[in-house]
């Protein structure tokens, strides 16, 4: 999903509030007086309550409906609805109670299957032979993302409240709100993970060949100098290949591409320069895992490209304040901005592989619009690609050092 139904959902979220400050406060105000404290009238001092507790529900939502999410939300959800009991469950189980009357599990599942079936809200009498049972009357409210049924909302009371069953669909609402979120948010990682097995499954069999071709003219001449390559591209392959983590640090990245451009010197020889300035400060910073190599493998190729003459590759990382400034510029055969647009636009299939407009997806992606990539080029000009990476962004953590694995 895009980011537009992010915001849409967010703001119906928001949208939800003042209704469930209204069910908040009736159900507060009919329960037992409350000091405001000088907050203002009683609805201003439900809404900031309500605001203030929401907020506190949100967070474990937003990882999806599990036991342990459940367990985190339903005391601040039972509080927005100032009701005796209340309980989250998935299709097949309770997952969580939280108040009175925990012995209604059983009975609750088994008259679950006509509002999980239907996707509609239902309210009922509970059957119960413990005569100090605070909880006599159940409310079901579905929770759905995108029209399926995850689960169910249940508040439990002693009587029936016409007043809890509209409030227990609109807090019901806020958490479906809070499961599309998480789906989104699982939907956006699906999409990373596809697009590094992309990367992945774009490395050149070309390249592959082409060094192990490399490697095998040393053996007999230069065994030292074979085992030496050897090692790059075993550590090259590791690096591109390995199983864990969407992000890693600017070092482990700035690593493998040296690896990479051992393996392509040793087959071109002095063909190729490549100069690197990079400002210390700036290793750490975590960064989309395989993020800059198709760029540098991108200006190699072009660079190359049409020429017989030596090409100068530069790759540059400077501190920049709050962000990390990486620039990688070749003095190749350079590109038409005009198809360079259509490719980014992923409106023509670049001829090299899917990098540029690859890497430029996932940037924005992570860090925002204004983060794509900046390339300067034209044809015979070379190219110059600026990537500014925020130094600290939600989310963004590196894996492991390669080094640690």
């Amino acid at each position: 999903m895009s980011g537009a139904a992010g915001g849409f959902l967010a703001g119906l979220a928001v949208a939800l509030l003042p209704l469930l400050a209204a069910g908040f406060w009736l159900g507060r105000r009919t329960a037992r007086p409350q000091h405001l404290g000088g907050l203002g009238t009683p609805v201003e001092h439900a809404t900031f309550q309500t605001l203030h507790t929401a907020s506190l529900a949100t967070p474990p939502l937003r990882a999806g409906l599990t036991e342990e999410t459940a367990g985190k939300s339903a005391r601040k959800l039972r509080s927005l609805l100032g009701t005796d009991a209340l309980c989250l469950t998935d299709l097949e189980q309770v997952l969580v109670w939280d108040g009175a009357g925990a012995h209604h599990r059983t009975e609750i599942m088994e008259r679950l299957a006509g509002p999980l079936a239907t996707a509609r809200g239902e309210a009922f009498r509970l059957t119960c032979d413990t005569p100090d049972c605070a909880v006599r009357w159940a409310v079901v409210a579905p929770l759905t993302v995108d029209d399926r049924v995850h689960g169910a909302l249940v508040a439990c009371a002693p009587r029936e409240s016409a007043v809890l069953v509209r409030a227990a669909g609109e807090v019901a609402r806020w958490v479906s709100v809070q499961l599309e979120l998480a789906d989104l948010d699982q939907s956006r990682t699906r999409l990373i993970e596809a697009e590094i097995k992309a990367l992945r499954a774009q490395i050149s069999p070309h390249f592959i060949f082409n060094s192990l071709a490399v490697i095998a003219s040393f053996v007999r001449t230069d065994p030292e100098r074979a085992r030496e390559l050897l090692l790059e591209f075993a550590d090259f392959t590791r690096y591109s290949f390995r199983r864990h983590g969407d992000f890693t640090t600017l070092a482990d990245e700035l690593h493998a591409i040296d690896h990479y451009l051992a393996l392509v010197r040793a087959r071109f020889g002095d063909r190729l320069a490549v100069t690197l300035q990079i400002a210390p400060e700036v290793l750490p910073v975590a960064l989309p895992f395989l993020c800059l190599q198709p760029l540098v493998e991108n200006a190699v190729k072009h660079g190359l490209e049409g020429k017989s003459d030596r090409c100068r590759i530069q790759i540059t990382a400077q501190d920049a304040g709050a962000e990390a400034l990486v620039v990688i510029e070749d003095d190749g055969a350079g590109m038409d901005p005009g198809l360079l647009r259509r490719i980014l636009a992923r409106e023509v299939s670049p001829s090299g592989g899917i990098g540029l407009s690859n890497v430029d997806d996932r940037l924005r992606q992570v860090y925002g619009d204004d983060h794509g990539l900046v390339i300067e080029t034209a044809v015979g000009a070379g190219m110059k690609i600026t990537v500014r990476l925020p130094k600290y962004q939600p989310g963004v953590h590196s894996a492991s050092r390669i080094g640690r694995e």
